[in-house]
């Protein structure tokens, strides 16, 4: 069994090698390679896991799958879909978010799964049922099984321009001590050109938008902002589409406040489990929480650089149907005509 096993995995290895030499690379904004496959920019270090997630991976009907774009709010999704559905499932104030970050319970299929395993027993890796996963994976390159099943997917989406400056401070962090950071507008460049991981952003954001268009009972789309404004109604919306909606009793014990509470920005970000350690993927917890704030980005931002993502953001919502909050509390969006 033993040397069968490696007789895969080294059949496996010689494969994705043969594969990769194929695929267009340019530097990516952390220092290592990103990889052009399918469609979008891939980092190397979860190139090869991505590829037997795509290939390997076997969906329930039952699964629920927190789908997202790099810094647009996935720690905070993660920590907000774990404890709406499993809320039953645990005596309240054990709630293992006081123990455990929200990416090691909600887990990662390419930045950690199949980083170390392309074939991972994905039996008994949730702790509670239906099985709760994540990835950053645009919607096009999902595997046939999430895709065809009846398992459901929660997105987030966040403005563009307070995503870049959070992607940007989060890459600086992930370089090698004696790299050069990426400037800000080397950054803006390559995103501009959409290369950045997992881009580009605006086909990763459209193909969820569009997907949960044609179908609003698998996918649920949110937006960053609309949950900072109104984090209750919000949570409603999510626990209905999970299949677990709130009760009026929930509703007058104060439930959908206390999970709003328990998972704010704040409180994930002062928790003693998200100041230390280290994930999987070799990001140290603490770089997943920065500021969390709408409009961040007018404190980075030159004119020029405004411009012209406002002009970007134009022509690639044109006719979706999409529009992106870029200030807390004002009037000031961009939207498709």
């Amino acid at each position: 069994m033993v040397s069968k096993s490696h007789d895969v995995y080294s059949s496996w290895d010689d494969e994705f090698k043969k594969l990769v030499q194929s695929f267009p690379k340019e530097k990516g904004w952390a220092g290592s390679n990103l990889y052009f496959y399918q469609g979008f920019w891939c980092p190397s270090l979860v190139l090869k896991a991505f590829i037997s997630f795509q290939k390997h991976f076997q969906a329930f009907n039952s699964d629920i799958i927190v789908a997202t774009f790099p810094k647009c709010g996935t720690t905070w999704l993660k920590a907000l879909t774990f404890s709406t559905l499993y809320r039953n499932q645990f005596p309240w104030d054990e709630n293992p978010l006081l123990t455990f970050g929200p990416h090691q319970l909600v887990r990662f299929f390419e930045y950690d799964l199949y980083l170390n395993n392309p074939f991972p027993d994905l039996r008994n890796v949730c702790a509670y049922q239906p099985r709760l996963f994540s990835t950053h994976a645009p919607y096009a390159t999902l595997p046939t099984s999430i895709k065809d099943s009846g398992c459901k997917i929660v997105y987030i989406c966040r403005n563009p321009m307070d995503m870049f400056i959070s992607l940007w401070l989060f890459s600086a962090k992930l370089r090698d001590k004696n790299q050069e950071s990426l400037s800000l507008d080397e950054a803006f460049d390559k995103f501009y050109h959409g290369i950045s991981a997992h881009g580009p952003f605006f086909d990763h954001v459209l193909g969820y938008w569009k997907a949960s268009q044609e179908n609003p009972n698998k996918i649920l789309f949110l937006n960053f902002e609309d949950l900072k404004e109104d984090m209750d109604s919000h949570l409603k919306i999510l626990a209905m589409f999970l299949g677990v909606p709130f009760t009026d009793d929930e509703e007058k014990q104060g439930v959908v406040e206390k999970i709003a509470k328990i998972c704010s920005f704040e409180n994930l970000k002062e928790l003693e489990v998200n100041m230390k350690d280290v994930h999987t993927s070799g990001v140290p917890h603490t770089h997943f929480f920065r500021k969390g704030e709408v409009g961040d980005w007018s404190n980075y931002l030159t004119p020029f650089m405004i411009e012209c993502l406002e002009k970007l953001i134009q022509e690639k919502l044109n006719g979706s149907g999409l529009t992106f909050k870029l200030l807390s509390e004002t009037a000031n969006n961009i939207a498709s005509p």
